[in-house]
């Protein structure tokens, strides 16, 4: 199957990518694809093939297949994987150096790196002659920031004249691998990437926010032979390094991309502001010796930005040359990862119908992406989920999988969120005062294929609890429409008020946030709570299979006895030791019986900001005034940070998960070790903590000595470290009354300047 690259070309392709950088920093390699598993897992092929990809962005790498030299390859892994995509009808586009420098006898600033990379290349099409499309660089000009000007990358440079020089070593690189191609295949075309970025500003930035605008091109302009004295920055080029003969070189072997392959991201666009203190300390920067403000459009324009679809013109009319999205990814909650391909989609077929000859829009990355929030320098576990998620242990599709078969098969767009608006146009979006500016107001008329006159909502029970008024908030926050309501407005126990509740609001799912939660009254309340809590969800199941709704309720650790004294997984037998842990066992059979699509989410231990209930408020509350404090040291639990709890499963809600699902901070420790861990997270003495046993705390219920949990189906919450951390700083801003709105940045330090 072959990428078309005429003009009869009849529809926008889908295409996929795999995130595969091999970066180096300093002497350590950072691998992507060791991280994702994809190194491993040859059955990922057909995983990308069931998407209904035409095409893939795919790694033969040279620090992989080649370290030692080329004389020295090992082509076992690509043999198996070029093959296998061609088998199933996917095109590769083959890249050779991702984000990386080579082997480590050579870097992007060595004179003999173009031809060495020309060796492999030529090696690379002799061995599989029928590939047709290469990268031999993936992001010439950003790589060559990175590396030469940021000093981020191997080999960390920080001038303009090492930025230059890894900018022509990558070009002439390029031009040299496709010529050896060429030579083996003369049909090989060049599929070229970069970041398409676009800079704003105040008239006063007006002098380098043209610059960087220039510069921009300098890769695309330099394959393509544009550069010679006429050139807006020729003078920039010769005064920080490059040579006339080597720029005219370029010039005399044009080697213009088959495809402009342009990568889109939400910090693609940036605002320049010669007012530095009206942002962040973390978006002042200085540049030329003027300083300024550095940051995302999105983060500061009163009015957003048209998008992608007037920079793919810029690039069509600047070139004239077939044009593909070749990254589209923001790292978001899942329905805005949603609502961003599907704008970019909808932008490349406006920009057809104005002329431009934009043949497909390519989704990244297909499993997710690692620590891209700190440039793939260090390996904190921070993950960025694509159309599969690669934490559990076989790679999950998710809802993003669901949108790209819609979109390669023409179906009607199923998903109801995508009806919202994503954050980078919603008003809780800035990090600072809105700017008002002239730019064009976004066309979003097109924005969705997704058409209806009732924008379907979750129905979420328990308005007044802990995890009701959590939805509620995280809900409004993504822009996910919801009703949350009290028991009388829908009481979950009488089959005639769920029904009524259905019919007028007309949601898509329902989310059982609501119940009997006290333990120890359960005792003597048996009636109360199995109704509550059993009979409740067994009738929001029945009534969502009926309609054809998502159902989601919530479990409870105390299903277990605490025999096992060892994290429980998903599959392990429950045995409840009390009347509460006895009605979220049978909840959870009855509700997935009558609905076998119901996701049921087990957690425990709750805490968060929002309320003063929860062990660890409570316990820093009193400890922080000098109160003595009482703790189990011989009760074992898995802490929960409810945001992202709340955040997780209404994730997995979208992606149409079913099923029991263990959802915890992942780490398995006593009641006195949590309250120790949360004193050292916010500054408070532990000094006045009471260690006591279970027994000690008077409970009338028992509870099981080990009720900590795992799961086999994917740990998907982020460390309990991390989550209190970052329940001090939202406690600490909630009583500073600052509220940082910090939504998902997207890769927030990855197109930075």
């Amino acid at each position: 199957m072959n990428i078309q690259t005429d003009a009869s070309t009849p529809d926008l392709a889908l295409w996929g990518g795999l995130e595969c950088t091999v970066n180096r920093v300093r002497d350590n390699y950072f691998s992507q694809m060791d991280r994702n598993g994809h190194a491993g897992r040859l059955q990922d092929i057909e995983r990308f093939a069931s998407l209904g990809i035409e095409a893939i962005r795919y790694p033969v790498l040279w620090e992989r297949t080649a370290p030692d030299g080329v004389d020295k390859p090992d082509w076992s892994w690509p043999d198996e994987r070029l093959p296998a995509l061609r088998e199933l009808g996917i095109n590769p586009i083959v890249g050779l150096v991702h984000h990386g420098s080579g082997p480590r006898h050579t870097s992007l600033v060595d004179h003999a790196f173009p031809e060495l990379l020309a060796d492999y290349a030529g090696a690379v099409a002799a061995r599989y002659p029928w590939v047709e499309y290469y990268t031999p660089v993936n992001e010439i000009c950003t790589t060559a920031r990175f590396s030469g000007l940021a000093g981020v990358w191997y080999p960390h440079g920080g001038d303009e004249a090492t930025f230059v020089r890894a900018l022509l070593v990558q070009c002439r690189a390029t031009v040299l691998s496709m010529r050896a191609i060429r030579a083996v295949n003369p049909e090989a075309k060049l599929v070229q990437t970069d970041d398409l970025s676009k800079t704003y500003g105040t008239p006063e930035m007006e002098e380098i926010s043209g610059f960087f605008n220039e510069r921009r091109w300098l890769a695309w302009d330099l394959l393509c032979g544009m550069i010679d004295e006429n050139h807006q920055l020729w003078t920039y080029l010769r005064e920080s390094g490059a040579g006339e003969e080597e720029l005219r070189w370029f010039r005399d072997n044009p080697c213009p991309p088959d495809v402009i392959g342009v990568n889109y991201y939400i910090t693609s666009e940036r605002w320049l502001d010669h007012r530095p203190e009206r942002y962040p300390e973390t978006h002042r920067h200085v540049f030329r010796r003027v300083p300024h403000a550095d940051i995302e459009a999105p983060r500061a324009l009163a009015t957003p930005t048209p998008g992608i679809a007037p920079l793919l013109m810029e690039t069509w009319e600047r070139y004239g040359l077939p044009i593909a999205v070749t990254e589209a990814h923001i790292d978001a909650n899942r329905e805005d990862q949603m609502r961003w391909l599907l704008e970019i989609w909808n932008a490349a077929l406006k920009a057809r119908q104005q002329g431009a000859d934009v043949r497909a829009v390519t989704v990244w990355a297909l499993l997710g992406s690692f620590d891209w929030n700190c440039l793939v320098t260090e390996c904190r576990g921070y993950y960025e989920p694509g159309p599969f998620d690669v934490r559990g242990p076989a790679p999950r599709p998710t809802a993003l999988a669901t949108l790209m078969r819609e979109l390669a098969s023409k179906r009607p767009l199923s998903n109801p969120v995508l009806q919202g608006e994503g954050w980078w146009r919603r008003p809780g979006r800035f990090l600072c005062k809105p700017v008002a500016t002239r730019t064009a107001v976004a066309d979003i008329a097109v924005r969705s294929q997704f058409k209806s006159n009732h924008v379907q909502p979750i129905l979420i029970s328990g308005a007044t609890g802990t995890l009701g008024s959590s939805f509620k908030r995280i809900c409004e926050k993504r822009n996910l429409a919801c009703h949350v309501l009290t028991r009388q407005e829908m009481d979950i126990t009488d089959p005639a008020s769920v029904e009524a509740a259905i019919v007028r609001f007309k949601p898509w799912a329902i989310v059982n946030a609501g119940g009997y939660v006290r333990v120890d009254e359960a005792e003597a309340d048996v009636d109360r709570c199995m109704r509550e809590n059993t009979l409740g969800p067994t009738v929001l199941a029945l009534a969502s299979i009926r309609h054809a709704l998502r159902f989601m309720t919530f479990s409870s650790d105390l299903v277990f006895d605490g025999a096992r004294e060892q994290p429980y997984v998903e599959s392990d037998a429950a045995n409840p030791l009390g009347v509460y842990g006895r009605s979220k066992l049978e909840a959870e059979q009855r509700a997935l019986d009558a609905d076998p699509q119901a996701l049921v989410i087990r957690t425990s231990a709750f805490f968060g900001p929002w309320d003063q209930h929860n062990f660890v408020t409570q316990a820093l509350n009193a400890l922080d005034v000098g109160m003595p404090f009482q703790a189990a040291r011989d009760a074992t639990v898995s802490p929960t940070y409810v945001p992202d709890l709340v955040n997780v499963s209404l994730d997995l809600l979208i992606d149409r998960e079913r099923g029991i699902w263990h959802l915890t901070n992942g780490e398995a420790l006593s009641w006195a070790e949590l309250a120790r861990r949360a004193c050292a997270a916010a500054g408070v003495s532990s000094d006045r903590l009471q260690e006591v046993s279970i027994e000690d705390c008077g409970y009338a219920a028992r509870r099981p000595g080990y009720s900590a949990m795992s799961s086999e189906r994917g740990l998907l919450l982020p460390s309990l470290a991390d989550a209190l951390k970052r329940y001090v700083e939202a406690v600490q801003e909630r009583a500073n009354g600052v509220s940082l709105g910090h939504e998902h940045a997207g890769e927030a330090a990855h197109y930075a300047r």
